[in-house]
């Protein structure tokens, strides 16, 4: 049940008035597997992650503090790639978390990577990720960020826009001339280090199916920024611009419809447009696409009434919607990509705060104020995201207070989870733990009001390790030239 309306409306009856409180829990203390992170136990009472007590984690590391359960991203990672098996390949998004370390275990299992800036870029390189396996997205890329791409022989470059393929056909044939002019050997060296391969290109394609989702995050509907319209024969031609470039290799179609998708109905229908487009290629120039791309968007458990499909029944869907497709309109069938992010960081991260002041307002709900907030987590206050909390420093029986948890800054709109519930006798110095918080939560964080941002602590087996540090002070000042 939505307390948030879709803005295609509401579907079967199923969004509650705004301001229509959600129903205590029948136990306060009781940790939903859905939601919470795999290895997250009450040991006497006390939320454990990874083996450790969340209150020996704030008091080595701070509050607010990110802590990643390792395995459960490495499980998740292994559950991807052994859902859609070795007809497949699956990249994680690291735009949902990006840092060395998680990049580093998702290439690990087994994962490629896909980046969105030059930034992101550097992460993969830096941690070791193979240049054949990042897939470069972006739809306004620098031309930094492209001759960085090109000259680190990149596995995939998804293009964008027309100017874009012009940029990159421009910027491999310039490498190739200059290629050309070296001696054999330097010419074999570059080769191998990928610097003489042309990039394989994926042409994004705006299929018109908009999954429900937010209006912010839904990205396949004709009237946004992402990609090549079919509809208006575009996707067409960046094709036909593709192949036209003897400096450019065409590999496939890409296609993403969204976030936070629960079922594969949008897929299906987005696959049937983007292999219709791939009969016409076949058609008009002989060409067989080798790879589909169908994107990421997975969605995941925020509270107990979200129902995300096993990745097990997703996988199997997706495969037997490209081979009916396919036999349909009697094409090879590509190889299938798909581009997770949020499924693999999003549920094994819980955030710690310590409550600060505790306000009752007129018998309404009561403000509980942590130590963090819209500096941490803007996912609420961008486009009203839901939330699980908890009492994590102990256990309570008292009865369940209506709350809502807001966080530090000078805005109303500072709210962590709009409306909860926790203890009648949760006082200040408690710490309250959030779940699902590890994708976009870090990656969207900022320094609002001068504060500093968390860190990310990842824990594994009874030991934990920083793979974020904290910001300080000296941080900011470090930037301040006044």
């Amino acid at each position: 049940m939505s307390r948030v309306a879709h803005p295609a409306g509401p579907r079967h009856a199923d969004v509650l008035p705004a301001e229509h409180p959600p129903a205590p829990p029948a136990d306060l203390n009781a940790l939903d597997p859905a939601i919470w992170p795999r290895s997250a136990r009450r040991a006497d009472g006390i939320l454990n992650l990874g083996g450790i007590d969340v209150r020996d984690l704030a008091g080595q590391h701070g509050t607010p503090v990110f802590v990643l359960d390792e395995e459960d991203f490495r499980g998740r990672c292994r559950d991807f790639v052994q859902a859609f098996g070795d007809q497949a390949a699956v990249f994680y998004a690291a735009k949902a978390f990006c840092c060395r370390g998680v990049l580093r275990w998702a290439a690990e299992e087994g994962l490629g990577v896909d980046v969105c800036t030059g930034g992101e870029l550097e992460i993969a390189l830096a941690a070791g990720v193979d240049p054949a396996m990042i897939t470069m997205h972006g739809s306004n890329k620098l031309l930094a960020e492209l001759e960085r791409a090109v000259a680190t022989g990149v596995g995939h470059v998804v293009v964008d826009s027309f100017e874009e393929i012009a940029r990159l056909a421009y910027l491999t044939e310039e490498r190739d001339a200059r290629t050309d002019g070296r001696p054999a050997g330097d010419r074999n060296a570059a080769k191998k280090a990928g610097a003489g391969r042309a990039p394989r290109v994926l042409v994004r394609v705006t299929t018109g199916v908009e999954a429900h989702t937010h209006e912010f995050v839904a990205t396949a509907h004709d009237d946004q920024k992402f990609g090549f319209s079919l509809s208006s024969g575009a996707a067409d031609e960046a094709v036909r611009r593709v192949l036209a470039a003897p400096s450019l290799d065409f590999a496939g179609l890409h296609s993403h419809i969204g976030s936070q998708i629960y079922d594969t109905a949008g897929f299906d229908v987005a696959a049937h447009r983007v292999l219709e487009l791939a009969v016409r290629i076949r058609a008009e120039h002989g060409v067989h696409i080798d790879e589909l791309d169908l994107g990421g968007g997975f969605g995941i458990a925020y509270v107990p009434e979200d129902d995300p499909a096993d990745i097990k029944v997703v996988a199997q869907s997706l495969h037997d919607i490209v081979r009916a497709q396919c036999a349909a309109a009697g094409l090879e069938v590509p190889r299938l990509t798909v581009e997770p992010g949020r499924a693999i960081a999003g549920p094994g991260t819980v955030t710690l705060y310590e409550v600060g002041t505790i306000k009752d307002v007129d018998g309404l709900r009561s403000y509980v104020s942590v130590d963090g907030g819209m500096s941490d987590n803007i996912r609420t206050a961008l486009y009203g995201a839901e939330y699980t909390c908890a009492l994590a420093s102990r256990e309570s029986a008292a009865p369940p207070m209506l709350s809502r948890l807001v966080g530090r800054h000078c805005e109303s709109g500072d709210i962590v989870v709009r409306d909860t519930y926790l203890p009648a006798d949760l006082a200040p110095g408690d710490l309250v733990a959030v779940a699902a918080t590890g994708a976009y939560c870090r990656s969207m964080a900022s320094n609002y009001n001068h504060v500093p941002r968390p860190p990310v602590v990842a824990v594994r087996d009874g030991a934990s390790r920083v793979l974020l540090r904290r910001e300080t002070p000296e941080d900011l000042l470090s930037l301040d030239e006044g």
